[in-house]
């Protein structure tokens, strides 16, 4: 398998179960680095596109990745190593829990696109049914994680189906996270919301919430899509 080329690096994914996709661009290229985060921590890196899309599009000094699965750990810190910012990525191999209980820092901006398939549709490959499903990496052990994790001015970026936002939301709540913006994803014009991409902090303002439609057809983009991706991929 030949890496995934975008702009400015590349991406091999070979021995990932999981590939880039559409969920992971959308929120490396959506989520907002105009408080300047001095660090910033990606929950569940996989290949690691989002530590690496931040790493272009911010100046954070350090950029720490936490990998559980053995290949996309390895293959993580080899995209890291191979990028133009590979003196502020760093990938741990450990699970969040274990990430949890050894590190005590915290981060000014932590990014997660997490696992979220129920148990009816497991496969026979166990790491893509680590990195696919989430009683590998619960909702709420993520909130916890960012409880523990974010700085008092930070911000916190996730992608879910759009059917887990509201409960999301109250879960996050429950901790003094709140929303500020939300983006609420469909394919196309006639197709239901299928994603939530929801930016939270520590400071309970009425949320932003706006909408965004990928193509009008098969492999026409919409002017926001491009205007979104456009500084990664190839051909936009």
């Amino acid at each position: 398998m030949k890496p995934f080329k975008f702009k400015e690096f590349k991406v091999n994914q070979d021995r990932c179960a999981m590939k880039i996709g559409t969920d992971s661009v959308l929120l490396g290229a959506w989520t907002s680095v105009k408080h300047q985060p001095f660090s910033v921590l990606d929950i569940g890196a996989g290949t690691g596109i989002l530590s690496l899309m931040l790493a272009q599009r911010s100046n954070a000094e350090t950029i720490e990745a936490i990998e559980i699965d053995d290949d996309a750990f390895e293959q993580c810190t080899e995209n890291f190593e191979n990028s133009p910012w590979n003196d502020r990525l760093f990938c741990f191999h450990a699970s969040l829990l274990e990430y949890i209980e050894a590190v005590d820092e915290k981060f000014d901006l932590i990014i997660c696109n997490p696992p979220f398939y129920s148990e009816d549709y497991k496969t026979n490959d166990t790491s893509r049914n680590l990195a696919r499903f989430s009683d590998a990496m619960p909702l709420e052990h993520i909130i916890f994680a960012v409880a523990h994790f974010l700085s008092d001015n930070g911000r916190f970026s996730i992608v879910i189906p759009n059917k887990l936002e509201e409960r999301f939301i109250e879960e996050a709540q429950l901790i003094d996270l709140y929303p500020n913006r939300i983006l609420q994803v469909r394919g196309n014009p006639s197709s239901e919301i299928k994603r939530s991409l929801i930016e939270f902090s520590f400071q309970n303002n009425i949320p932003k919430t706006s909408e965004l439609v990928i193509e009008t057809e098969r492999h026409k983009y919409t002017d926001d899509y491009i205007s979104l991706t456009k500084d990664f991929y190839l051909k936009l």
